[in-house]
């Protein structure tokens, strides 16, 4: 049960973080998905357990960059997630043992509400700047940060097995 500032029993926020000191994002398109606050998924896990794949589009001036890509091809999707807290130090959700900083979480409640997703394209349409993906766990008209190619020889930490 959340008290009147909106945190949990364990839970600390920052207070006033003042004026961000880092480098400006451009967001590149949007996220289509089916997802409000009422329904959205915690996860990706849980958006595929329920099966509706989600459309990046891209603003125009960005479709450009979408050359190169495939179907069937994994990418890593990054997404803010625009009406997520940014004070939160501590979180205590309800799916682990007790409180946890923000950095040992993978929640949207962090001072940089960066979220990212690895996902498979399953549709291209490259001259409306339209990417499908398998799945997406966020809001519909979540602004989208960029979309990176997923590779083993990069995105696996040493020692794991591709």
């Amino acid at each position: 049960m959340s008290g009147p500032d909106g945190l949990r029993p364990g839970e600390v926020a920052a207070g006033d973080l003042g004026p961000a000191d880092g480098p400006a994002l451009r967001v590149i398109g949007r996220a289509r998905t089916p997802w409000g606050p009422e329904d959205c998924p915690k996860n990706i896990h849980r958006a595929r357990e329920r099966g509706a794949p989600a459309i990046l589009e891209i603003d125009p001036v960005f479709a450009p960059a979408l050359s190169g890509l495939a179907v069937g091809q994994p990418v890593i999707v990054l997404y803010w997630m625009d009406r997520a807290r940014r004070d939160l130090l501590v979180q205590a959700p309800r799916h682990v043992d007790g409180p946890r900083g923000t950095f040992a979480l993978r929640s949207p409640n962090r001072p940089n509400t960066i979220s990212q997703s690895t996902v498979t394209i399953t549709a291209l349409d490259l001259g409306a700047g339209r990417v499908t993906v398998d799945a997406l766990d966020c809001f519909d008209g979540t602004p989208l940060l960029d979309i990176k190619p997923w590779l083993a020889s990069v995105d696996l930490p040493p020692g794991t097995a591709d």
